[in-house]
């Protein structure tokens, strides 16, 4: 079995973080597993500006945020880089099993950190009723879709909840020709941050009505509109649309360690920990944890 002082399973801005930090601070053995074939986690599909300004006191894209720290890593031969491998299991040893293509590994670490990010809530969590059609996606995936397979999801959209990804979905989509016909939230103001607010909807006249509620998506074998509860007059209207996007939040992802909370050398950071609004607060928090892992390690060293 294959040993190594740290291993960092994610390799998006928090694991970069963490991974150089602890490089800098004197650990000489690190690995880092990315489940995807590129580094940058879901900066890749971030193309919007709006990253760095705190951090690097410039505005950069996702792709050119992440690619700060990728470029830095040649920098570091003691960083040894796994794409395509997905952790499958972390246990009270420190052992990581992950699968790559052609082999399934197992590994022992000296300490471990967790930087898997979060995933996002789905229309089955929200419990909307209805039809099952297809035009029905997360706010993420419709991103992924435009912004990395040059797809375009739909042509007419509604868009449930107001996340921050999908303000900027709003934006995006309108200057891919679509129309955004509607932001729906449930809440009383919007949970994206004011900027995208005003950058994403009022800026090209997109309308947000709060307190409103989707009851019913409806069609068959394509979204052919959604029922919206107007929450305040208790009425309800229909909306046409060929395509639902939801925004309705993120969970950090932790099912892997879940049942490991408190285990010594076992690190969080990023936003496997919390939800972070801003990248940059992902990236100086994820250096602390670099840190701290090294420091472990070193007392560990000491006993």
């Amino acid at each position: 079995m294959r040993r190594y002082e740290l291993v960092i399973v994610g390799g998006g801005p928090a694991g970069l973080a963490a991974a150089i930090a602890a490089a800098d601070r004197g650990a000489r053995n690190i690995l880092l597993l990315e489940r995807d074939q590129y580094l940058g986690g879901i900066l890749n599909q971030c193309i919007h500006p709006g990253f760095g300004l705190q951090y690097f006191r410039e505005e950069l894209t996702g792709p050119e945020y992440a690619a700060r720290f990728i470029a830095e890593l040649p920098k570091y031969p003691q960083i040894e880089i796994s794409r395509r491998s997905f952790a499958v299991k972390v246990t009270a040893r420190k052992e990581i099993t992950y699968l790559k293509p052609g082999c399934c590994e197992t590994i022992k670490a000296g300490a471990v950190i967790m930087a898997t990010g979060c995933r996002e809530r789905t229309r089955e969590m929200i419990h909307i009723p209805g039809d099952r059609p297809a035009g029905v996606f997360s706010a993420g995936l419709a991103q992924k879709l435009l912004n990395i397979e040059g797809l375009l999801p739909g042509k007419e959209v509604v868009i449930i909840g107001s996340g921050d990804i999908g303000l900027i979905m709003a934006r995006r989509l309108t200057l891919e020709g679509a129309r955004v016909k509607a932001v729906l939230e449930i809440q009383e103001k919007s949970a994206g941050l004011t900027r995208n607010v005003v950058q994403c909807l009022e800026d090209f006249n997109i309308p947000l009505y709060l307190r409103h509620q989707v009851l019913k998506i409806s069609g068959r074998g394509r979204v052919a509109g959604v029922t919206v509860l107007n929450m305040q007059e208790n009425k309800t209207f229909e909306l046409a649309c060929d395509t639902v996007l939801v925004s309705v939040g993120l969970l950090p992802e932790r099912d892997i360690f879940a049942d490991l909370s408190g285990l010594p050398g076992l690190f969080v950071c990023g936003n496997a920990d919390k939800v972070y609004d801003l990248v940059d607060n992902v990236t100086r928090d994820s250096k602390k944890t670099g840190f701290l892992a090294v420091e472990y390690l070193r007392s560990k060293n000491a006993e």
